[in-house]
């Protein structure tokens, strides 16, 4: 065999091997870090994306994926899932882009003593058209989903509740659902401030849902909830459900053995993904 010969065998098997390379990449799930300025609070506020598999291979490049926002309870941070529980290889099973947030302690609301305090208007204002001009998502109710644990779990509901238009699916596991009674707790004054404030009016779920007129309660998304039956907020959300039974809301409420931590979430953040997939606009 000549020299030239061999060389163009080896330049062959060389592009072969990039080429594999490249593909076992960009198969599998890619995890991001982006670390977003807001202005509404002015801080950073870092998010974490979670990728889902052959995302990033030349044969997906005009594929569009839906998104599920994935709150973080009241002790967490945006890496507090992936820390936490097995979402990385979860995500592997399902084609959603997952993002999850920043939410310090302020109840993805306005809060009502601290005007830099806007985790309501950050999720909705900056957070997702910032997610949304970076990656390719489905830009529309059909394509975006919004779960939570705990704090978060209120906050997702929240979201569903009061941006219906945006969310066409809402998932809370062990949601702390009373956050708006609540006189027990610094971040809770902090963010709804004193007993009978509009912000605790104004973010109490069970009013924003009793003051929807028929029509507006029959276009929310469907909403997934549930709580373990050794969780300190079962009766809140046995109550919350019955709410949603009573004005004939779409909805699933499943009790379930387990308590308020992480190894309950770790297993509930299956079937929320699994009914996400079945409700969410397919990838396209």
């Amino acid at each position: 065999m000549s020299r030239s010969r061999r060389l163009l065998v080896l330049i062959s098997i060389l592009l072969v091997a990039l080429g594999v390379l490249y593909y076992q990449s960009k198969k599998g799930v890619q995890t991001e870090t982006i670390q977003f300025t807001s202005s509404l609070t002015g801080r950073v506020l870092p998010y974490k994306v979670v990728l889902p598999p052959g995302y990033g291979l030349i044969t997906s490049r005009r594929t569009h994926y839906p998104v599920i926002y994935l709150l973080h309870g009241w002790s967490g941070h945006f890496d507090t899932w992936l820390n936490s529980t097995g979402l990385e290889h979860y995500a592997a099973q399902n084609k959603f882009i997952i993002v999850t947030p920043e939410g310090n302690v302020g109840w993805y609301s306005d809060s009502a003593t601290n005007p830099s305090d806007k985790y309501e208007s950050y999720i909705i204002s900056e957070l997702i058209p910032d997610v949304e001009s970076r990656y390719r998502t489905i830009r529309d109710r059909g394509g975006r989903g919004i779960a939570g644990n705990s704090m978060g779990g209120y906050g997702a509901l929240k979201f569903g509740l009061k941006h219906p238009t945006m969310f066409g699916f809402v998932a809370s596991m062990s949601g702390a659902l009373d956050a708006t009674s609540r006189m027990d707790d610094k971040s809770i004054m902090d963010t709804f401030g004193a007993a009978g404030t509009a912000a605790r009016s104004d973010n109490n779920l069970e009013q924003i849902l009793r003051q929807l007129p028929p029509e507006k309660l029959a276009a929310l998304p469907f909403v997934y909830m549930d709580c373990g039956l050794d969780d300190p907020w079962l009766k809140v959300n046995d109550h919350f459900a019955d709410v949603l039974s009573q004005l004939k809301v779409r909805y699933e409420y499943r009790r379930v053995p387990g308590g308020h931590v992480w190894p309950y979430w770790d297993t509930q953040i299956q079937p929320v993904l699994e009914l996400a997939a079945k409700v969410l606009s397919a990838p396209s």
